[in-house]
Order: C-alpha cells, then structure tokens, then sequence
C-alpha cells in the first residue's frame, strides 16, 4: 500500500512540473496615441492574417495560432516585425509619436523581439549617411564597416533563437547588397552623368498623340522627364502631383515628357492609361522597355525616375525630384 502511494505522490509531482506548451501565442499591449482601432498581425508567405481590437484606451490582447515565424504588425500608421512562436506570451508598449524608438517587448518571447526593434534602429542610424563627396570605392569600405557592427552585434546576442539569428545574418547581407546597389547607382550617375553633361538620347518613341519623338524633338526648352510604367504603383501615385506642376508651369519653357517603359504585350493597357486618367504632356512609349538604351544609359534599375535637362540637351540633374516634392518647384523657380 505504501508502495501504491508513494507512486502516486511521484506522479503527482511530475505532472506539476511538468508545464504544457501552449499551441498558441497570448499577445497583448498598449499602444499610445494609437493610429486606429486595430491592429493587423500578418504573413503573406503563410497566408496568414488577423485583427486584433484595441481600446479606447490603447490597450490591445488576444491570442494568435501561428506556425513558428517572422509577422508583420500594422497599427493603421506604422508597421513593424515580430517573431512569434506558439507558447509566447509577449506583452508590447509603443508610443506612435516615435513608433520605433518606443518598442518594448516583455514576458516569454521578449529578448528575441526587443533584439530584433534594436537592430532596426541600428541600421538606421548607422545607413544615414551622405554620399555627396563618395567615390565608389569610398561607398564599398563604408558599406563594409557598417555589415561588420550589425554583425559584431549580433555576435554578442547568445540567446537567440537560431531562426531570429539566421535572419538576422541575410538581412544584413541583403540590406548591404541592396545599398550598394542603389547608392552605387547614384555615385555613378553623379560621376558619369554630371551637370552640364550631353544627355543620353532617344529616338523614335511612339507618341500616344500620333507619330513618334525624339529627344533630339525638344530642344530650346528645358524638357522634365518621368520615366513610369502602367503597373508601377509609386509611379501612379505621383500622377495627380506631374499633373498639378504642369498646369503651374504650363506657360513656362518646359515640356514634360512621360516615358512608359512598359513591356510590348502591355502597349495597349498604356493606350488606354494615358487616355482614361487624361494624361498630360508628351506621354512616349520606349522602344525596349528596361533594355532601352536610354533608361541603360540613364542607370535606372527602379521607377519611377525623373530627369531634368536644359534647352541645349545638356543634364540639369539625372535624378531630379518628384512631382510630390516641393524640391521641384524651388528647381524650376531658379532656371525657368
């Protein structure tokens, strides 16, 4: 009979210790000044997607089935990414008036969360740099210097989880790829396409008014060229802004011109674009989309682009502002 209890108690006491996983994540928190009246958590990898109400008074909870991963967090203004594994129980406070800088991540599930809003500041701070006096090998020891810190700080996290770690390591490889790249692009342009310079030329793009044009077409007047495609959604979003600046300066000495850089089988979705929306100016479609010689010679890997050359032919700038920057309109004031 002892015998029979003291196994009892035994079971008794490893099923106390022993803790059952949670098959879902409890996430709760405060927002303060929040944007909306919810919170979007996401994944479109894994299909994935939940709304989550917050209070009147910023204060959000709920639980979330997830298969171990990285999600987005949308609050209605800002977004930002989390790493969520079922049996985290992680509470979360921000401030919206300084979204990243106020993240704060506690209880199960914290350290890999708080790591991972730090290093997103990091890479802020250490990536605002200026490239005005760079040369392209200047660029390729910053670049270097910073992967080096974002690793040395990862290196000194010794509780990661693996994932968090090996996401961390590409996301730092990628972001310097994708920052030299880009920056490489603009030192190259400065270096190559300098002010004063002959512009690159097209020749006989197809005209949405009838017949074709050529760069060659526009001289005597400084020519505001936006380079775009009909599936470009930023490309779209600056339409309403080109077509204010051209009814400002419609009397000034300045064609703009848009440049479609479309593929063939989309020719006729740009018709009926340029037509539908009443797109104005000089609306010319390129004779080889991205392999156009122009857009080569021009260095454009991203759209949209806008270029401002002067009534010789000659380069104002090969990256001029958007519409939607009042950049713009202070440049045009001083040369027109």
């Amino acid at each position: 009979m002892k015998k029979i209890l003291f196994l009892f108690a035994g079971l008794i006491i490893i099923s106390c210790d022993t803790e059952v996983k949670k098959d879902y994540v409890t996430f709760s928190g405060t927002i303060t000044n929040k944007n909306s009246d919810s919170i979007v958590i996401s994944n479109k990898e894994m299909k994935y997607r939940k709304v989550l109400s917050v209070s009147d008074d910023g204060s959000f909870s709920d639980t979330l089935k997830v298969k171990d991963g990285f999600y987005s967090f949308y609050d209605g203004g800002e977004a930002t990414k989390l790493f969520l594994k079922n049996g985290y129980d992680l509470n979360m406070t921000l401030n919206t008036e300084e979204f990243d800088e106020t993240i704060v991540y506690e209880g199960n599930g914290a350290e890999n969360n708080n790591y991972i809003a730090e290093e997103a500041l990091i890479k802020e701070k250490l990536l605002d740099f200026d490239i005005d006096e760079m040369t392209a090998n200047d660029l390729d020891v910053k670049l270097d210097e910073i992967s080096k810190q974002l690793i040395e700080f990862l290196d000194k996290q010794k509780t990661l989880d693996t994932m968090v770690v090996n996401n961390s390591r590409k996301s730092v490889e990628g972001t310097i790829k994708s920052y030299k790249g880009y920056l490489g692009d603009l030192i190259a342009l400065r270096t190559n396409l300098p002010k004063g310079s002959p512009s690159p030329t097209f020749s006989n793009y197809e005209n949405h008014a009838g017949g074709t044009t050529s760069l060659e077409d526009l001289k005597g007047k400084y020519v505001y060229i936006d380079v775009w495609a009909t599936w470009c959604g930023p490309c779209k979003a600056e339409i309403p802004h080109l077509k204010k600046v051209e009814a400002d300066y419609h009397d000034k000495n300045i064609e703009f011109v848009s440049v479609s850089i479309d593929r063939p089988k989309d020719h006729e979705k740009w018709i009926a674009m340029v037509t539908d929306k009443e797109l104005g100016g000089v609306q010319l479609f390129s004779d080889n989309n991205w392999e156009s010689k122009f857009v080569k010679d021009y260095y454009i890997k991203g759209i949209p682009r806008f270029i401002l050359i002067d009534p010789d032919g000659n380069i104002v700038t090969p990256d001029a502002p958007r519409p939607s920057n009042d950049k713009l309109r202070e440049m045009l004031d001083e040369l027109i």
